[in-house]
């Protein structure tokens, strides 16, 4: 069973872009982004399914010929998720158009004290918290062993 390498490298390229893409601040971006992902896991689903075989009604085809429905079912219901998605995101940025004039993301309130800390140089209080942990503490026998130790 041999899989045609441009259907391979069209869902490769498509993977790549649309993860690309969904990296990126603009919700339209993003909204490209999911799609093109989509359709190459979609197409890489039908790739993966086989060669394309018999209808799958028993008794006028042997079974051996039979194509396979499952990758085509679950195709199909990765599609109408896809739908959603869309429909979501498009509202978002629909939205994010009406209040800032634009569609990027902006940052929250967490992300700009992570910045803050990353600039700084310095650990959260649960970073601290973790590090002044020992092994006799009671309650974190699993989580930490002394060094030369069998479990």
């Amino acid at each position: 069973m041999s899989a045609n390498l441009t259907l391979i490298l069209t869902a490769s390229f498509l993977c790549g872009t649309g993860v690309y893409l969904i990296l990126e601040r603009s919700l339209t971006r993003v909204l490209v982004g999911l799609l093109m992902l989509g359709n190459g896991v979609h197409l890489l689903f039908m790739v993966a399914s086989g060669p394309a075989g018999d209808p799958p009604i028993i008794g006028s085809t042997p079974t051996e010929d039979m194509s396979d429905p499952l990758p085509q079912a679950m195709v199909l219901t990765a599609i109408v998720i896809a739908l959603g998605t869309t429909a979501f995101l498009l509202a978002m940025a629909h939205r994010s158009w009406q209040l800032n004039g634009h569609d990027d993301v902006q940052d929250d309130d967490e992300d700009a004290a992570i910045r803050l800390l990353a600039q700084a140089d310095e650990a959260s209080d649960s970073h601290d918290l973790f590090q002044g942990q020992t092994a006799d503490d009671p309650g974190d026998e699993d989580t930490f062993e002394e060094e030369g130790s069998t479990p």
